[in-house]
């Protein structure tokens, strides 16, 4: 079980859309709004999670066509959320606080993001805890991943709402939520890179 834990740690804290984004969005538009976006991340990533127990992860991630057309999904939605990051609080933005990113945002992340299926699939398919109990080891590996990703989501929005809190000059604010958008593309780039 230990192997299990670090391995979640591992897999869920090095950045990926979904601690990138928050952060991100933590940053841009606080912590409320950043509680809203976790919880969509968090109902998506467990959603997931039953995808893949269920089998229809597998097949998802079996089919070139499949993947392909998550990545582009995800990819565009992606680079929503890195603009519309980069683009808070500056006077040029189109509207960024009109509809600050929220449940449903984050939901849609987690539903097309490719690491999601990977991650999932890793930790449902590997380290045994309970070999000859199925349900069991799956109702103790859906609590284990919960606890630990509840913890390190929490973290990265405080951080990135930690920026928010400081009240730095808008000119800072703005290099700082461009770098976390950049950092989101980055991730983009790395993921289309891998594909291909």
């Amino acid at each position: 079980m230990l192997n299990f834990a670090l391995a979640i740690f591992l897999l869920i804290s090095t950045p990926g859309p979904g601690v990138l984004s928050l952060a991100g969005v933590g940053a841009a538009f606080g912590f409320k709004s950043g509680l809203r976006y976790l919880t969509g991340l968090f109902i998506g990533g467990n959603l997931v999670a039953l995808a893949v127990v269920s089998g229809l992860g597998a097949l998802v991630l079996a089919n070139p066509t499949i993947r392909l057309v998550l990545l582009g999904a995800s990819t565009c939605y992606l680079l929503y959320l890195a603009a519309r990051i980069a683009l808070a609080g500056s006077n040029i933005a189109f509207s960024p606080a009109r509809r600050q990113p929220g449940v449903r945002d984050g939901l849609l992340l987690q539903a097309v993001n490719p690491k999601a299926y990977v991650v999932n699939t890793t930790l449902f398919s590997g380290f045994p805890i309970f070999p000859d109990a199925y349900g069991l080891e799956v109702a103790a590996k859906f609590a284990i991943i919960n606890v630990i990703w509840l913890g390190i989501h929490f973290v990265w929005l405080w951080a990135g709402s930690a920026v928010k809190r400081m009240a730095l000059p808008p000119r800072t604010q703005r290099v700082i939520n461009v770098g976390m958008a950049l950092a989101m593309l980055a991730v983009v780039g790395l993921a289309a890179w891998s594909a291909f």
